[in-house]
């Protein structure tokens, strides 16, 4: 395959991150809410979302592998076999092994029941052909959970089917995304697939009923992704405020506006998360997730903005500290990268169309 330039995801995984996440495991830290035999400690749900709340306010991560752990990890969980969940799993959440997700597609983004990667079952085994983008990690994985259509002549959200692919498996190619924020990084990828052979066995849930994963994934990355946005938004007004200090700030009105409507969009975005998440918890639709996506990340956006507008010239400089120490921690850099927020997992656009129609109850223009 295709894999330069290095990317800085799973198989850059230090060892120290690893055994970071086995010990999680091992002590039923990593998702509480689990059973002992799946990393966790039978916890309810609200105590699991306490605790993740926690770690992500202090920058502790998880997993290296999110992809892995907060969507393939729980699709699998809740849809796979006894023997699938210990395969594939376990060794997931030991950080053994990494996933990705393959569902967007060149014209199947924000829409995804239009996807067209195809899987033919020849035998006891599927013939898949087709291409994914914007597959995270995926030239470092060593499985993608990959939605393909295995029956072409069914209604499109029907006829989907969710297959489990090894990544070194012949006829996949990948090749690496640089991003211009820093074109040795490269995390995304498009994935192509030509004849490749997977076992029928590699089938997540029944043939032809994906649909229900994809809602499924795209609910667990939903349900918990705003978690870390909002602590994003908490610890980037800290930042700001202090660097309005720094720079002798306190008193100028335009200022302290800003940074309290930032604040208060901040609350905003963790209290419509402690709603969405009560009912997510209970099993009921969430509207409010579709709310989360948008407003999250176009406060997120907005606030770095606010961030390098306030340093003037010194804004655009990537070298100079930031809200965040790591590597993407410049007010620049990090509003340069803010623009993936309002796109992944479906762009802004799509999520007012959304919020329009299935929360408004507005007819389609």
């Amino acid at each position: 395959s295709e894999t330069e330039p290095r990317s800085h995801s799973s198989a850059d995984i230090p060892a120290w991150a690893r055994e970071w996440q086995r010990k999680m495991f091992d002590a039923g830290w990593l998702l509480p809410a689990n059973p002992a035999e799946f990393g966790g400690r039978n916890a309810t749900l609200l105590q699991q979302f306490v605790h993740l709340e926690e770690m992500s306010r202090r920058r502790l991560y998880h997993s290296y592998n999110p992809q892995g752990l907060n969507i393939v990890v729980p699709s699998i969980l809740s849809f796979g076999t006894d023997e699938q969940k210990h395969r594939w799993a376990v060794p997931i959440m030991r950080a053994e092994k990494t996933a990705s997700l393959g569902m967007s597609e060149p014209n199947a983004g924000s829409d995804l029941a239009g996807l067209r990667t195809r899987a033919v079952l020849d035998g006891d085994r599927f013939v898949v052909n087709g291409q994914k983008v914007w597959t995270s990690g995926a030239h470092d994985a060593d499985w993608c959970l990959c939605f393909v259509r295995t029956d072409p002549d069914a209604p499109k959200h029907k006829g989907i089917s969710a297959l489990v692919i090894d990544m070194r498996t012949p006829g996949i190619t990948c090749r690496p995304l640089p991003e211009l924020t820093d074109p040795e990084y490269a995390d995304f990828n498009e994935v192509f697939f030509t004849d490749v052979l997977v076992p029928r066995d590699n089938l997540l849930g029944e043939l032809n009923r994906g649909w229900p994963i994809t809602q499924g994934s795209l609910g667990h990355e939903r349900g918990m992704l705003w978690i870390g946005n909002a602590s994003n938004i908490e610890n980037g007004v800290n930042a700001l405020v202090k660097l309005g200090q720094e720079l002798g700030l306190q008193d100028d009105t335009r200022f302290c506006d800003l940074v309290a409507s930032l604040y208060i969009d901040g609350q905003a975005v963790k209290l419509l998360g402690y709603r969405g998440f009560s009912k997510f918890a209970r099993g009921l639709p969430a509207t409010e997730h579709a709310l989360l996506k948008l407003f999250s990340s176009e406060t997120e956006r907005r606030l770095y903005l606010t961030g390098m507008e306030t340093l003037g010239a010194d804004g655009v400089d990537v070298d100079r500290p930031g809200p965040s120490g790591w590597r993407e921690g410049a007010w620049a850099t990090q509003y340069l990268r803010s623009f993936s927020g309002t796109i992944a997992g479906g762009t802004s656009e799509i999520q007012r169309n959304i919020i329009s129609e299935r929360v408004l109850g507005l007819p389609r223009a």
